[in-house]
């Protein structure tokens, strides 16, 4: 089997996927109107606080309202989970299912992801406009574009592989709402999302900058605006492609668990 074979059900998946998320019309014009408002929200939010001299150092106002923005446009796509179906399916037994279909399945859940993901990637774009009529976004040179962009996948990656996770958790209690909650929620925080990992002090910036949360916003970030010199570009992605091995081998073990588990209660 050549490689345009092996890969051709995953490119369907994908496809699929993207046509589904376009059929909900209403839902896209209503996001689009959100991520305006939102970003207007930052940008008054940032503006009184800096007023206040409430202020993470070392970065001017415009750079921050930079990283607010970007941050949220990257959310557009970071947000979007493909696995959330693995709890889904785990509850109506339909996992079984596809475990029994010719395809590896964790990589169905990372297609059926990356067709939302490309449809979601596209209202960055309508989205970005009208963000820059409230908001003066920077734009970096091209090599730190390109950078970005490669941050920005590995951060992408990590991310995909921590949902994966959370999910697959659901093969031995059926609910993952909790768990899913508890780790956004610190991985926005924690990871740079919400706020600049600048704003933590001493002992505990030093803290949050290893966790793994800080590679999927955080390293790109930081690239994107500057607060990270071109010098340490190669060691900064490095440690975010080490977290997509670690989370890559803990999930692929976690997984040869779930299916055992499916086998045992299946006969």
């Amino acid at each position: 089997m050549t490689f345009a074979e092996t890969v051709e059900p995953y490119v369907e998946f994908a496809r699929k996927a993207f046509a589904r998320e376009a059929t909900y019309r209403v839902e896209v014009f209503t996001n689009i109107g959100s991520v305006v408002l939102r970003v207007y929200v930052l940008r008054q939010l940032w503006v009184a606080l800096y007023g206040q001299n409430a202020a993470p150092a070392g970065i001017p106002l415009h750079a921050m309202l930079t990283y607010a923005t970007v941050a949220l446009l990257m959310s557009l796509v970071l947000e979007i989970d493909g696995t959330r179906a693995i709890r889904e399916k785990v509850r109506e037994g339909t996992i079984a299912t596809d475990m029994l279909k010719p395809i590896v399945v964790p990589f169905y859940f990372f297609s059926d992801g990356i067709g939302q993901t490309i449809f979601g990637a596209l209202l960055i774009v309508p989205a970005l406009v009208l963000a820059l009529l409230l908001v003066h976004v920077d734009v970096p040179g091209p090599a730190a574009l390109a950078a970005f962009a490669l941050s920005f996948l590995a951060g992408y990656a990590v991310n995909f592989c921590l949902n994966f996770l959370m999910n697959v958790v659901a093969f031995w209690t059926l609910e993952t709402f909790a768990i899913q909650l508890m780790i956004r929620w610190a991985s926005d925080l924690l990871g740079g999302q919400l706020l600049p990992l600048a704003f933590f002090p001493g002992v505990l910036g030093a803290i949050v900058q290893r966790l793994p949360f800080a590679s999927i916003y955080s390293t790109p970030l930081e690239i994107y605006i500057g607060t990270l010199p071109p010098s340490a570009w190669p060691a900064a992605i490095a440690v975010q492609v080490g977290w997509f091995a670690v989370f890559a081998i803990f999930g692929a073990i976690v997984w040869r668990a779930a299916q055992r588990r499916v086998v045992a209660q299946g006969g």
